[in-house]
């Protein structure tokens, strides 16, 4: 049927178009996943006594691997414009950092930095200390430019399109009111939070890092 449906009479002769209408079981249909997208292939059949060529249909996915969900983790940007220095141990920081995470995806300006990480290095960045960046919020600029407290706010959130929240902050007395709430927070933070005093956080980090270190040479006590 399919030979009859490609061929039309001419006279006593007849003509067969070359590309003939292809059975079900000639037709290759691979189970892929909905969101893979598709191309069209073809290749050619030959059959044994016969001079008119097929061409079977197949269907073949591009790039047909899902891409696995990326982790938790983030990948800094290659041009960031600022980097913050925060604690990760600090529960209602994370929340401010969070948000400013979030904000960054569409703008990719800000490298985030955990203090409270094991790899954490001060060599690189600008020989800011874990205990120094305890004491209060940092930031260094992408020319090495370190800022701190209520200025390091307020280049971060310009970074992310809210410079508004503390553009006032630039003026006084307003400036110098933002300044002494926030180093209240800063003093009092862990108390806050309920975790001990920064000289027992030092202490503690110094010994979980030294059992980890008995058996390495390369390896520092946090500083």
């Amino acid at each position: 049927m399919a030979l009859r449906a490609g061929c039309s009479s001419i006279g006593r002769r007849q003509r067969c178009s070359s590309l003939l209408s292809v059975p079900r079981y000639l037709q290759l249909q691979p189970h892929l996943p909905h969101s893979a997208p598709q191309r069209l292939t073809s290749f050619p059949i030959h059959q044994p006594g016969s001079r008119f060529g097929m061409r079977a249909i197949s269907e073949a996915a591009v790039n047909p691997v899902t891409p696995k969900k990326g982790d938790e983790r983030e990948s800094a940007p290659e041009n960031w414009k600022i980097k913050m220095l925060y604690d990760g141990d600090c529960p209602l920081c994370m929340r401010e950092v969070n948000m400013l995470r979030e904000r960054n995806k569409s703008y990719g300006t800000i490298k985030f930095v955990d203090i409270s990480s094991e790899d954490y290095s001060p060599g690189d960045n600008m020989g800011l200390d874990y205990k120094t960046v305890m004491g209060n919020i940092h930031a260094i600029l992408s020319d090495g430019t370190v800022v701190t407290d209520v200025e390091a706010f307020r280049k971060l959130y310009e970074q992310v399109g809210l410079g508004w929240v503390y553009a006032i902050t630039k003026y006084e007395p307003i400036g110098t009111i933002a300044g002494a709430v926030y180093g209240v927070w800063a003093k009092y933070r862990l108390q806050i939070t309920g975790r001990p005093p920064l000289e027992e956080v030092l202490e503690l980090r110094k010994k979980n890092k030294g059992e980890v270190c008995n058996d390495r040479t390369d390896c520092k006590l946090p500083e």
